[in-house]
């Protein structure tokens, strides 16, 4: 027989999980935004003191140099936080997957396809 009382209870259990899981994807998502706006506020501030060092250079030599150095440091900090933002997808990726994953090992333990020839 149809427990109603059981029933109601999976569906508020569930429904409390899927609300928890939809905050930490909500803060996953403002992690990302508050890094890419420190990241964007950071790069600018870098290309305003380097434009006003340039403008202090005494020759092309020097001039050359500034910019070298200002471009090989501009590279590394767009890879370091290119990889840092990855991270963040990646780690956002796995939480929006956790409610599903014991569904889908479960289905795919059972499936047809997975047993032993």
């Amino acid at each position: 027989m149809f427990n109603f009382d059981e029933a109601n209870k999976k569906g508020k259990e569930a429904m409390d999980a899927l609300l928890k899981n939809y905050a930490e994807i909500g803060k996953g998502f403002q992690a990302i935004a508050t890094e890419a706006s420190e990241y964007s506020k950071k790069s600018f501030q870098d290309a305003s003191t380097f434009v006003e060092t340039l403008a202090g250079a005494k020759s092309v030599e020097s001039a050359f140099e500034l910019q070298t150095t200002f471009l090989k440091s501009s590279y590394e900090s767009f890879v370091a936080e290119a990889t840092k933002m990855g991270e963040m997808y990646a780690d956002l990726a796995k939480t929006v997957y956790k409610p599903y994953e014991a569904t889908i090992a479960k289905a795919t333990s059972s499936s047809p396809f997975s047993a032993a020839a």
